[in-house]
């Protein structure tokens, strides 16, 4: 049980980044067709943007929660260091996330399509600018007192 002690920071950090991987990936495809549904020029080619994302959309954020929970078991002091350094830039994400979803689901069910289009694609480019914010953050070196 002790050898297996030793090994344990690394396999969390390979699941941590596995988790990532799998965010970057599933949700950036979700992020882009956001984007691009700024600059769609009919409702048509909007509507063939979003129903591009399908059903699977709403599962693709789970993987960042499942880094956050994890990174919270495995590296708590890691985790309180981390999000202390990117307390704005997560915030920013995380409302661009929820604006996202929010436009998203009203989309649907709203006389007013176009004004839920453009949140959606807002809430994408907010979430994806942060994401962005938060990266350089860590690549310039978070102060650790």
């Amino acid at each position: 049980m002790q050898a297996l002690e030793h090994f344990l920071p690394q396999v969390w950090f390979v699941v941590l980044a596995l988790f990532l991987l799998l965010y970057v990936m599933l949700d950036g495809f979700d992020l882009g067709v956001g984007i691009l549904s700024l600059t769609a020029s009919n409702e048509e080619r909007r509507g063939i943007l979003m129903t591009s994302l399908g059903n699977v959309w709403d599962a693709n954020e789970t993987w960042l929660v499942f880094m956050g929970g994890a990174l919270f078991g495995a590296f708590p002091l890691a985790y309180g260091t981390i999000l202390t350094a990117l307390y704005i830039p997560i915030c920013m994400m995380l409302f661009g996330l929820i604006f996202r979803a929010v436009a998203f689901e009203f989309r649907e069910h709203s006389n007013r399509k176009l004004f839920w289009n453009y949140a959606f694609g807002a809430g994408s480019f907010l979430a994806a600018l942060a994401q962005g914010f938060a990266l350089g953050a860590v690549l310039e070196g978070i102060a650790v007192d």
